[in-house]
């Protein structure tokens, strides 16, 4: 199971067939200019097997690499190369995602949209770090995570995934950006289905639009207070417990809240790999018969 190259054997087919439209016969993507030995698709692979085994330092898995696997890697570029052709396939390494969602999305209506905190420095060290600083935009910033009733400092993962538990739509947005606003940036991608959320996207103005604009019928637990107060039906606040369990994973097994990166475009690319490992995990169960979100299991 944890054996890194017969794991990479197995994640480099999935990984050149999804970008087969992309790369030429040497497994590079195809551009101008000299071709890099150690092949895009190499590069790729090889970041996603690190993090479906859990290798989520850099620092491991080269040090894995250059003793244990030394043979099988004999092309194998260093460390600061790898990092910085990994940030710029960013790109590429989404495409693999997607295509894999393409494959494992059914004809499903229904979604389920949530908020993660991520964390980059604690409390007290946030006013003198430097980390993801390099432009205003896209800086940390200072949030409340109403779940665990916390301030933080850093960003929001924002995901959508379907009835079945695959992550269709994800994002990361600073801390103090509000959940309903991530809606707002996807509605255009959804349509004529059942999307349901926690009261941070409560806004009944907002559920009529969608409503009559793109058919999506926008589902929240209401206020306590509200006129007219109803509870959320049993069998909705079951469905929104998916993309709770699914971050619970995120955060367990792909250590998607520890951050060794020190730029904004850095932090994204490791997110993006956590989460394509994560679906082509699932892409692996599916294909073997399994529970699709059994992911532990996926390479036993």
């Amino acid at each position: 199971m944890h054996n890194l190259k017969s794991n990479f054997d197995r994640i480099r087919p999935i990984v050149k067939e999804s970008l087969s439209n992309f790369i030429d016969s040497s497994g590079n993507i195809k551009k101008m200019g000299a071709k890099p030995k150690f092949s895009d698709i190499d590069l790729i692979a090889i970041s996603i097997v690190a993090e479906s085994l859990s290798i989520n330092s850099e620092n491991l898995l080269f040090a894995k690499l250059k003793s244990e696997y030394r043979d099988d890697f004999p092309l194998l570029i260093d460390r600061s190369q790898f990092n910085r052709r990994r940030k710029q396939l960013h790109r590429f390494i989404d495409i693999v995602r997607q295509t894999l969602v393409e494959k494992l999305l059914l004809a499903e209506d229904t979604y389920i949209l949530d908020s993660l905190p991520i964390e980059i420095c604690k409390f007290a060290r946030a006013k003198r770090i430097k980390i993801c600083r390099e432009n205003i935009e896209t800086a940390p910033a200072y949030g409340y995570c109403a779940a665990q009733n916390t301030h933080y400092f850093g960003y929001k993962f924002h995901g959508v995934c379907s009835f079945m538990g695959v992550v269709t739509s994800f994002d990361l947005s600073k801390a103090n950006h509000a959940d309903i606003q991530y809606l707002r940036d996807i509605e255009p991608y959804y349509t004529n289905c059942l999307m349901l959320g926690d009261k941070a996207y409560l806004d009944s103005e907002y559920q009529l639009e969608l409503f009559e604009t793109k058919g999506i019928q926008l589902n929240t637990p209401m206020r306590s207070n509200q006129k007219d107060y109803n509870k959320q039906p049993v069998l909705f606040r079951k469905a929104r417990k998916r993309i709770e369990t699914i971050f619970s994973q995120l955060v367990d097994q792909f250590s998607i809240r520890i951050n060794y990166a020190k730029t904004f475009i850095g932090l994204a690319t490791r997110i993006l790999s956590k989460v394509t490992a994560f679906t082509l995990l699932q892409f692996i169960n599916s294909i073997n018969n399994k529970p699709l979100n059994h992911i532990k299991h996926a390479l036993a």
